[in-house]
């Protein structure tokens, strides 16, 4: 089931503008967690909507989905923050559209489909980094747990919120030092687009 969120406790967080804007969609949890004053998002970031025609409500063009992200009530910046990215070229987009709730104290992850499977970066942008990371393990949250140190059998028996709380508790503390490059090498460095839809059955 999903858990949604009164519009009073997502104010006092750094989610409000995201949400005033219609960014954090498709939601698997958008309430407060297990932690004290922290609310918790799991769902997908809505970077580029498409121009509307008339009443007509569109679908975003371009999406960050298997998002998680905490943001605590009272703060203005979003300590946690991790997403799927099919191109590294849209961490533009991912950094733009958090903008001010971005932190240089933050852990912000973002696991890319076009970059070398061998290499991991740190990408400073924004007055933030981004730890930029291979997706080998088909999910964002199973690359967290793998990256982590975290183990799927400790977190069974947990909700959605304890999931997320267990993850962001250890992100935060997260300090490897991975090789730091500028955004424009890692345009440079990345590899050509996969569709998303190719080899579907149509």
């Amino acid at each position: 089931m999903t858990a949604t969120l009164a519009r009073p406790e997502i104010d006092d967080t750094a989610f409000a503008r995201l949400e005033n804007e219609g960014r954090l969609l498709n939601p698997l949890h958008k309430a407060i967690t297990g932690v004290p004053g922290r609310v918790g998002f799991r769902g997908e970031l809505a970077l580029r909507f498409a121009p509307k025609l008339a009443d007509e409500a569109r679908p975003p063009e371009l999406m960050c989905p298997q998002v998680m992200a905490i943001a605590n009530v009272g703060e203005s910046f979003v300590p946690f923050f991790a997403g799927y990215l099919l191109s590294f070229e849209s961490l533009k987009d991912v950094a733009e559209v958090l903008g001010d709730t971005l932190s240089a104290n933050g852990k912000y992850f973002l696991f890319c489909d076009n970059i070398d499977l061998s290499k991991k970066y740190q990408v400073p942008y924004n007055n933030a980094t981004f730890y930029v990371l291979p997706i080998l393990e088909s999910t964002v949250y199973n690359e967290l747990l793998d990256l982590l140190y975290l183990e799927k059998n400790d977190l069974k028996k947990k909700d959605t919120a304890g999931k997320l709380d267990a993850v962001a508790n250890a992100a935060l503390k997260f300090s490897a030092k991975f090789e730091s490059i500028s955004y424009e090498q890692g345009l440079a460095l990345m590899g050509p687009v996969r569709n998303p839809n190719e080899n579907r059955p149509v």
